[in-house]
């Protein structure tokens, strides 16, 4: 019979393992001292690179970081609680440095421009790779169709309503809601994510798992963590700076931008990619484990965590703040939305993924890149 010790991890050995923690702090620390110096001003063209990257990298490494310890809890908690855990912290720093940037910042586009370069990377790039790097390894890969269509059922509508709707309603218009219906938006996005949520942990938790005929390759025996709680409160430790620091990125990345002459949807697409990175590795990471249902989970999971609640938050902001906020797509975005989700239901409308697929998704990832500059 096995027995598990516990066992308590040193405090030098924690403060090695956890280093990014204290860098992270370190930054957040300098930026609340020296920030408003150093950002006051716009920086020239140089200093104003050199503090962006460092942002960036700092921020991007304890959203690593943040993954971990969700990964850490996946582990200990098992699917698909694990997988919940992981899109919600991602979708957590989503939504805070959304409103971080909305309340500090005057680009109304913000939250629209974040929301489809999420859905553009994870359905475009993201799927495209995971595609691609299983279906290299291992010809066809399957997955539970029944998981894939709750999402797909519920990313579908939430997506037109959320950045097609609003450019051709009656009261609203332009791209905005109005006030009812921004509070009915609101109200029902987060109702069918509760019961989405719902359906995915009891009452249809088989949906969501690996089929039988799936044997994932051979991985290495699982590394013991810590508990539940500590890896909760890590979690949370990493999480803080990213949030703290969102305004001062905002801020270098407006100027940047601004002043380069570059598009304004690449402050979305740059907050994205700081999102997603992490989660996107890890869904990579398990189609090249021959997981391509925790790869599905993970990436679109992502996609209607994304939407069913940074929609609710951006207009909640925009209603109690008197920010406006613009949720309308251009046409030629909704064009690219509609033949994205057209063509991820005949990805996974057999329930077997393969690179052809992965290629499609790499075409549309592109062609959101080029319309980007255009």
């Amino acid at each position: 019979m096995e027995t598990h010790h516990k066992t308590t991890t040193p405090l030098p050995s924690l403060l090695r393992r956890e280093w990014m923690l204290l860098a992270s702090y370190a930054t957040t620390a300098a930026f609340m001292i020296q920030g408003n110096s150093w950002l006051g001003t716009n920086p020239g063209p140089s200093f104003g690179w050199v503090l962006f990257i460092w942002l960036f990298v700092v921020m991007l490494s304890s959203s690593f970081s943040v993954v971990r310890h969700a990964d850490h809890l996946a582990e200990l908690l098992r699917e698909p609680l694990g997988t919940i855990i992981l899109t919600l912290a991602v979708t957590s720093i989503e939504v805070m440095m959304i409103s971080a940037l909305m309340l500090n910042g005057n680009n109304p586009a913000l939250a629209r421009d974040t929301m489809f370069s999420v859905v553009m990377v994870v359905l475009g790039g993201l799927l495209a790779l995971a595609l691609l790097t299983g279906g290299l390894r291992f010809g066809e890969q399957n997955f539970n169709l029944k998981g894939v269509n709750s999402f797909l059922g519920l990313i579908l509508p939430l997506s037109v309503l959320s950045l097609v709707l609003p450019n051709f309603t009656r009261t609203g218009g332009d791209g905005m809601f109005s006030t009812l219906h921004a509070i009915s938006l609101i109200a029902l996005s987060l109702i069918i994510y509760g019961v989405f949520l719902a359906v995915q942990t009891s009452r249809h938790r088989e949906f969501f798992n690996e089929t039988e005929s799936v044997v994932p390759a051979a991985t290495t025996a699982p590394q013991a963590h810590g508990s539940v709680t500590k890896e909760s409160l890590l979690l949370i430790l990493h999480l803080v700076p990213v949030v703290l620091l969102s305004k001062q990125l905002a801020h270098l990345l407006d100027y940047r931008v601004h002043a380069g002459g570059l598009p304004q949807e690449l402050v979305g697409l740059v907050v994205a990619i700081l999102i997603l990175a992490p989660e996107g590795l890890a869904a990579i990471q398990a189609a090249a484990r021959n997981q391509m249902q925790r790869s599905v989970n993970v990436l679109l999971g992502s996609v209607l965590a994304t939407i069913s609640l940074t929609v609710p938050a951006a207009l909640a902001i925009s209603l109690l703040s008197g920010k406006p906020v613009l949720l309308g797509l251009s046409p030629p975005y909704m064009t690219l939305l509609a033949v994205t989700l057209g063509s991820c239901i005949i990805t996974f409308a057999q329930g077997q993924t393969n690179i052809l697929q992965g290629f499609v998704h790499l075409l549309l990832f592109a062609s959101y890149i080029v319309l980007m500059f255009d």
